[in-house]
């Protein structure tokens, strides 16, 4: 895995590690649109959610709850959207497992539309 840029976080300058634990990581990068906004990735190449261990669960279900604590406590957002891509189709592009966190502001030209919005829109609809 050379060339997964997740698999070594310290290799691209411009993100940064805010915080660690045994099998995962949050890291950050400055956003100019998303504020505050960042990634919990496990350590371990996976390359989907669905092949997260259970120690791996665990360990990200603690990183949430930490990571929203310091969110609420710095940017005090009104909201958060948090999810993962799955495979290509699923919009996923980097393709190491990771959650996205990303707190919501109610002055956001999108407040109120979570993450269906975009996708229950009538051009979306299959024609089969």
């Amino acid at each position: 895995m050379d060339q997964c840029i997740l698999c070594s976080p310290e290799a691209d300058e411009q993100q940064k590690i805010i915080f660690e634990n045994n099998s995962c990581y949050f890291v950050q990068k400055d956003q100019r649109i998303l504020k505050g906004s960042g990634l919990i990735v496990p350590k371990s190449h996976k390359t989907t959610v669905f092949d997260l261990s259970k120690e791996e669960w665990m360990d990200t279900q603690e990183m949430i709850q930490q990571v929203k604590e310091w969110l609420d406590d710095t940017l005090q957002p009104d909201g958060y959207n948090i999810g993962y891509n799955c495979y290509e189709t699923g919009g996923q592009h980097i393709f190491h497992a990771h959650m996205h966190i990303i707190p919501r502001f109610q002055d956001e030209p999108h407040a109120g539309k979570g993450i269906r919005h975009w996708l229950k829109q009538e051009e979306n609809k299959r024609h089969i």
